[in-house]
């Protein structure tokens, strides 16, 4: 099947309108954008002009086990709002035959795949805080696991053979850490650190299998972000963020999904992308290389923040920081 858009060639971005749109004519998916990091990051490839397909298990009619108001279809709304083409396809990626016809409905659609986005988590209601294995619920601990680990690899497989058809194409799967930062330090509980620490390694051994084949794989954390979950746990909202500062002065390095957001739309329209094949980076770290910025113009760096400042033990100050 012959589709035009699909055939421009990734380089040629010379015009005005394309330097504004620097991903028109790419085709993205991000599994699990129904809030957070995944809608943050839909919401910027539609920004950059592409087709963006949103799944996940929440819409409009019906609530996954989180049981909160944010929907696909509202993120597919925001995208198409920011000037991309947003497509809501409700999905569990538990489900194989559910992934494999939401794969058979892009190549159908759009003949292609070029950016694939696995964020795909929802354990927040799942892990114990500093919790030992010995006294975790286990049956929570293992449904973890599966969503956040068990969940990418169903993805992978069924896309990357379509994502793999022009070259080019960008794998980024979404963890909580550095590779460094958690090589280092344990991270809430054993299954909260398994789980992260496996979507890390993913992309090291996806960045092995797509990089002599032409595409590129690499992970992705936001720092501490403004989830929508987030601040409902604060009790604030994104105007009233700073009231939070009272009980958890740390909270000054935050940043919105948009930030984690920008830097994958920075990431898919980079020709050079391949650089970081392989490799673990951050949305502050990239705000470095591209030059983006979030919402407030700031460029909170959260992971050198973290470690020079909250885990040293020293007083809150994001002077030089964001």
């Amino acid at each position: 099947m012959t589709h035009p858009q699909g055939q421009r060639g990734q380089d040629n971005r010379d015009t005005p309108a394309e330097r504004r749109a620097p991903l028109r004519g790419r085709v993205a998916l991000v599994a699990g954008a129904t809030r957070g990091a995944g809608r943050g990051i839909a919401v910027e490839l539609g920004a950059a002009g592409a087709t963006v397909y949103v799944t996940g298990r929440t819409t409009r009619t019906q609530r996954s086990e989180y049981d909160r108001p944010e929907t696909i279809e509202d993120t597919a709304d925001l995208v198409t709002a920011a000037g991309g083409q947003g497509i809501a396809v409700p999905t569990d990626h538990l489900e194989k035959d559910a992934v494999r016809a939401l794969v058979e409905r892009i190549d159908t659609e759009q003949g292609r795949l070029d950016i694939l986005v696995n964020d795909i988590w929802g354990g927040e209601q799942l892990f114990a805080w500093e919790a030992p294995v010995w006294e975790h619920d286990l049956d929570k601990g293992l449904r973890l696991l599966r969503l956040a680990v068990e969940t990418h690899a169903v993805t992978s497989h069924f896309a990357l053979p379509l994502l793999l058809r022009n070259p080019g194409g960008l794998v980024v799967e979404m963890t909580d850490g550095t590779a460094e930062y958690n090589a280092a330090n344990y991270r809430n509980s054993f299954f909260y650190d398994l789980a992260k620490s496996s979507v890390l390694r993913m992309a090291f051994s996806l960045g092995h299998e797509l990089g002599s084949r032409g595409a590129t794989a690499v992970a992705l954390t936001p720092g501490w972000m403004r989830s929508e979950i987030m601040l409902d746990a604060f009790g604030v909202t994104e105007e009233t963020w700073r009231d939070a500062l009272e009980d958890q002065a740390h909270f000054a390095i935050s940043e919105t999904p948009r930030y984690v957001g920008r830097a994958v739309a920075a990431l898919a329209a980079d020709p050079d992308v391949s650089r970081f094949n392989a490799t673990s980076l951050s949305s502050g770290g990239l705000a470095q290389v591209y030059g983006f910025t979030d919402l407030d113009g700031s460029r909170p760096d959260a992971w050198r923040y973290l470690v020079e400042v909250q885990d040293a033990g020293k007083p809150a100050d994001v002077t030089g920081y964001r």
